[in-house]
């Protein structure tokens, strides 16, 4: 009996929000693609989804007009440089002082976010009333949505007129069934739904076969310009890099690095990344328990990733799993030859096993540290390989993979958007 009362208010307001849309539709402007704006949670933090998204903001900027809205913002400055005519505007703006309205609402948590969405602890029912606001402020133009926060809440909130389209930068699978359901539901609303990988484009086409979005595709992320030399593969220094969580594995390499010091202990192992104190005391105190205080370095973050890469000679990935492997790309456009676990999804897609690095079957460290001793024994083969990890970071050059997102924002504007 409960459990249907609570349901009349949602239904109620499901039921209101599809007559506004209905009386949105009938004035609608034909679609428009020259106005683009792009959700991020934090613009001015850094990480993987932040640095590919500046990437491809900066591209379309060329020949559009460019927005990045980020939903909250804790930091002054941006840990990466903005591109060339792309803006930045905040919906939560922390670092400010707020009025009574924020102070007061954002001591509750949010009621729209799903509870297993990743990023739940950033939102606040203030940020998440200000981007629902936000969302139903805008008149035509294009919304890219980047992450589930981002996209369930568009499919639901985005009027009529504006084109949307949702980008998943993990993997279907990392989700929990609860979240699935709600994609399945909400996701044939997009116009457009991007994946990073052909793995994951037939996961949610599985998922989505009911009630498709307008367009299912997948678009890699682009590699972007790095400083730094390609590298001369002469450093005694290998590399891994990402944030200090479970997912990146880095407990894993640490044991694998184990494997390799005791063998070539003029060798030394830099990670790249920032972690919350307690995850990186952890990862220290392994370090310091395998007895590699001297042969394995936390390097905290870099904002000169380019720089760090060319001076190293091999690139080590331990991830239980990736949505892409933005970091893989960047260490082979340095001609850096990669040696990774062949988790689920994206290294297997970047990395052609023998060819431009190679690819662990086994989850065990010691194989990861056993493919690391075959590069730095066989300088021939490590040098073969990246070569060719140089010719494979070339494919996924800007100009590439901006020219699909160019043919895909043409292809949407030649027909309406889809009903909501």
């Amino acid at each position: 009996m409960f459990k249907n009362v609570r349901r009349y208010p949602a239904r109620a307001a499901l039921w209101l929000l599809k007559m506004l849309n209905a009386r949105r539709a009938r004035r609608a402007a034909p679609p428009d693609t020259g106005t683009v704006r792009i959700l991020l949670l934090h613009a001015y933090g850094m990480g993987g989804t932040i640095r590919t998204v500046f990437n491809l903001a900066g591209h379309l900027a060329r020949e559009r007009d460019v927005e990045i809205v980020s939903a909250i913002r804790t930091a002054e400055s941006p840990f990466f440089d903005l591109p060339p005519g792309v803006r930045v505007t905040f919906l939560d703006d922390r670092t400010a002082p707020q009025g009574w309205a924020a102070r007061v609402l954002s001591r509750f948590p949010g009621g729209f976010v799903p509870a297993d969405e990743r990023a739940k602890h950033s939102f606040t029912l203030w940020t998440e009333l200000r981007l629902i606001a936000y969302l139903r402020s805008l008149r035509g133009g294009v919304i890219i949505a980047t992450r589930p926060a981002f996209t369930l809440l568009t499919a639901l909130f985005v009027p009529p007129g504006v084109i949307a389209i949702g980008q998943e930068h993990v993997t279907l699978a990392v989700h929990s069934p609860a979240m699935r359901s709600l994609f399945k539901r909400r996701y044939g609303r997009f116009d457009a739904f991007v994946t990073l990988t052909e793995a994951d484009l037939a996961q949610y086409a599985k998922l989505l076969k009911a009630d498709p979005p307008g367009r299912l595709l997948r678009i890699p992320n682009a590699v972007p310009p790095l400083d730094g030399r390609v590298s001369r593969l002469e450093e005694k220094t290998v590399v891994g890099m990402g944030r200090l969580v479970h997912a990146k594995g880095f407990d894993r390499l640490v044991y694998a690095w184990k494997t390799v010091a005791e063998i070539h202990p003029d060798w030394v192992l830099r990670i790249y990344g920032r972690g919350t104190r307690e995850k990186t005391d952890r990862l220290q105190a392994r370090i310091d328990e395998a007895g590699l205080a001297d042969k394995a370095f936390l390097m905290g973050s870099t904002a000169s990733v380019g720089v760090e890469l060319s001076k190293a000679s091999i690139y080590a990935v331990s991830s239980r799993y990736e949505g892409f492997g933005m970091t893989i790309l960047e260490a082979m456009s340095k001609g850096l030859p990669v040696v990774s676990f062949d988790c689920p999804l994206g290294p297997r897609e970047i990395i052609t096993d023998g060819h431009d690095g190679l690819l662990v079957t086994s989850k065990k460290a010691a194989a990861l540290g056993e493919g690391i001793r075959r590069l730095i024994e066989d300088e021939d083969l490590r040098r073969e390989l990246g070569a060719n990890a140089l010719r494979t970071a070339r494919t996924y050059d800007l100009g590439v993979v901006g020219a699909r997102w160019d043919a895909l924002l043409t292809d949407l504007s030649a027909g309406p958007p889809r009903q909501r």
